[in-house]
């Protein structure tokens, strides 16, 4: 099997192959880290016939480069903040807290955007296959397995087309399994 994608979709249906013990099982809900979890997501979905929901995220960017992840927030009040990073950037006090406000409203947009007034899927005790379409600071997907245990999840996987080498050992260490089909050396 080729490990390179043409779209998110294709690597979806490359996950879904590798997540394959999980099909028609009762138990097993998908999860996706919209907007670029999604695509990857639907694939998974169908292919093990499992309920299909988001899970909305939000990074925190460094503000003066806000594509660059110093943690990130989810529902429920959770957040990471990845302090070594913020540390080095010298970002205050004061600008965290602009950040974290600025995407806490942008969150609470988005889950009513993508979810409406519907309740999210039941997780308590189901095993979760949460899906991004890849891992570049990890922010995201800390926040989400820390969401994840805070509405009791059963068994998390983690299944991601592209990773850095290094996350594996960290997800694994959280106590979640990892399913990644490229994890190159940085």
């Amino acid at each position: 099997m080729s490990f390179s994608f043409v779209d998110r979709s294709d690597a979806g249906i490359k996950l879904a192959h590798a997540l394959h013990a999980f099909a028609d099982r009762s138990d097993v809900v998908v999860l996706a880290l919209p907007r670029g979890g999604v695509p990857v997501a639907v694939e998974i979905a169908r292919m093990l016939n499992a309920p299909l929901d988001v899970l909305v995220v939000r990074k925190l960017g460094v503000p003066h480069d806000p594509e660059l992840a110093m943690g990130a927030i989810a529902s429920g009040g959770v957040t990471f903040i990845n302090e070594p990073f913020v540390r080095a950037y010298r970002i205050s006090p004061e600008q965290l807290s602009d950040v974290i406000a600025q995407q806490r409203v942008e969150l609470q947009r988005r889950e009513r955007l993508y979810c409406g007034l519907r309740e999210p899927v039941s997780i308590e005790g189901k095993t979760v296959i949460l899906v991004d379409d890849g891992i570049a600071t990890g922010s995201s997907i800390r926040v989400a397995l820390s969401t994840l245990r805070s509405r009791h999840a059963g068994h998390v996987v983690i299944a991601v087309p592209v990773a850095p080498e290094n996350f594996r050992h960290e997800i694994e260490k959280a106590g979640a399994q990892f399913v990644c089909r490229i994890q190159p050396r940085i």
